[in-house]
């Protein structure tokens, strides 16, 4: 029987002993241990046969649900279709040559590997194996047949595109791994896999380009990774919180996305994804500001088009982030910015209004977000329902109680619908409660308390980095070569070099031939 660890809160004790305790050679006790161990849970499958020629007992043990169950029939079958009667093979007469048999049958279909001590034999059975033991032997064959119910490959949902694949993450890691595979048929894509989390034993896969990625990013991520020590991990985000160098800053220094060709075309660039069982999202770094206003659709399409498009963006964010503080500094402390006819009418419509600007941006900027999360939250046949229907009734009837100015209704919505022009969403966020900040500031310092929570931003940003890369690139530092792909972009000719701060090598990925031809054309 395998000994309890009394201190179950320290890894390096609960770990190093299991590697001591071998396997029994007492199948009885094997099966009853492996029950114990699993609490005698009913997913727990054992299949037992007996070698007619031998009268040797042998169990299959899997966990239903985990397995995929033509897989695990056709591992046991083979391994156990015995034929003594062929000519110039060895006739089984004992356990060990039953073993012996067994383990080369086994062994030939690929995938099976020999486990002797208990840490592996629960991390296999956990990990979707079908296990084979035999009596009288302290060795376990183990058969790779995982599968189980998963989620098929759909749309994105999240990174919706016009044009461009419509083939999204699922949450099976080695679904993940091959569609990216598909698009880089490169025997220098290489992929990396290590289990993280005491209890879930989670796979998180790094995935590379290697003789293009940094190997300073890179040892720089393997070295977080290894330094995680916590019980769980249940979805990337755990990942990307645990390895970000600035714990508290407002802007999200690891890129997500759902697309495999946008993780496709980053790997390309010099970056690392990384890739965790059991989430469709795909995390990627360094990631830059840039990055999170770069749809994968602008590279689908000319780069007039695409630049124009970028450019919307970027106005969006200036409008989702300073649209209503300005409004107020303009409403309380600079009149004179507003034109004398416009000026009259707001003050107009002020007239019956109880609550200073302040006050009625905080009111509706509430609701929105109220109403924002709710849309979320409720079920998709009425949530985009109640949403319009929400926003239209509780906008007209607080503007006719007089809680509220119509022109306050009309910058807050044009504030809100700009925020939903940034591609990442996590970056979305971090700019709609950065605008109650910017507001309270604005209330009380008017353009000048904006101006300074402008430079106070840009100059935070300019100081995070990610894997060593500055967040702010190519815009801080300024770097020439890299402006063609940035707040624009330019044609595909001209885009003859990655990044020059994400790949230090390697670093052209266009031949000067190829760009010369395409200009001709």
């Amino acid at each position: 029987m395998m000994p309890k660890n009394k201190e179950s809160g320290n890894t390096k004790e609960t770990q190093s002993p299991e590697k001591q305790i071998l396997i029994s050679t007492n199948l009885a006790e094997n099966l009853k241990e492996i029950s114990n161990q699993f609490g005698n849970s009913t997913d727990i499958v054992i299949r037992k046969f007996t070698i007619i020629c031998t009268r040797v007992q042998v169990a299959a043990v899997y966990i239903d649900g985990l397995v995929d169950k033509i897989k695990v029939d056709d591992f046991v079958s083979h391994a156990m279709s015995f034929n003594t009667h062929t000519e110039g093979q060895q006739e089984v007469t004992s356990g060990k040559d039953a073993f012996e048999y067994i383990k080369e049958k086994a062994l030939s279909i690929g995938e099976e590997t020999m486990i002797k001590d208990w840490k592996e034999l629960c991390g296999g059975l956990l990990s979707g194996q079908t296990l084979i033991l035999i009596e009288g032997l302290g060795e376990a064959i183990s058969g790779s047949t995982s599968g189980g119910e998963v989620r098929t490959v759909s749309e994105a949902t999240t990174q919706v595109s016009i044009r461009g694949s419509k083939e999204s993450f699922t949450e099976s890691i080695d679904t993940n791994i091959s569609l990216i595979r598909r698009r880089i048929k490169s025997p220098n894509l290489w992929v990396e896999t290590m289990k993280i989390g005491v209890v879930t034993q989670t796979n998180v896969s790094i995935m590379y380009i290697n003789g293009i990625a940094s190997e300073k990013a890179l040892q720089k991520l393997k070295t977080q990774l290894k330094e995680i020590h916590v019980d769980a991990i249940l979805e990337s985000g755990y990942i990307e919180q645990l390895i970000e160098e600035n714990k508290f800053s407002p802007f999200p220094t690891v890129f997500n996305t759902e697309r495999p060709d946008s993780v496709a075309a980053n790997l390309l660039e010099g970056r690392i994804a990384i890739i965790v069982d059991g989430t469709p999202f795909v995390l990627i770094a360094p990631a830059t500001f840039i990055m999170f206003f770069q749809a994968v659709e602008d590279y689908y399409q000319r780069f007039d088009i695409s630049s124009l498009i970028r450019l919307l963006r970027f106005l969006c964010l200036v409008i989702s982030l300073f649209g209503p503080a300005i409004f107020i500094s303009a409403l309380n402390f600079h009149q004179e910015m507003i034109p004398t006819p416009l000026l009259i009418n707001l003050a107009s419509q002020r007239e019956g209004v109880p609550f200073p600007a302040f006050v009625e941006a905080i009111i509706m900027e509430v609701t929105f977000e109220i109403i924002r999360e709710a849309g979320i939250r409720l079920p998709s046949q009425i949530g985009q329902t109640v949403s319009i229907i929400g926003g239209l009734v509780l906008g007209q009837a607080a503007v006719q109680a007089g809680i509220v100015s119509p022109a306050m209704v009309i910058v807050v919505s044009i504030t809100g619908i700009s925020s939903f022009a940034t591609p990442a969403f996590n970056m979305a966020l971090s700019i709609r409660y950065l605008r109650f900040a910017i507001v309270f500031i604005a209330a009380f310092m008017g353009l000048y308390g904006i101006s300074i929570v402008a430079f106070i931003l840009i100059a935070h940003m300019c100081s995070l980095r990610s894997l060593g890369v500055p967040y702010m690139s190519p815009l801080g530092p300024f770097i020439p070569d890299s402006q063609k792909d940035a707040v624009y972009r330019s044609p595909l000719q001209s885009m003859r070099t990655r990044p020059r701060l994400v790949s230090q090598k390697n670093n052209v990925r266009m031949d000067s031939d190829e760009g010369k031809r395409g200009d001709k054309q």
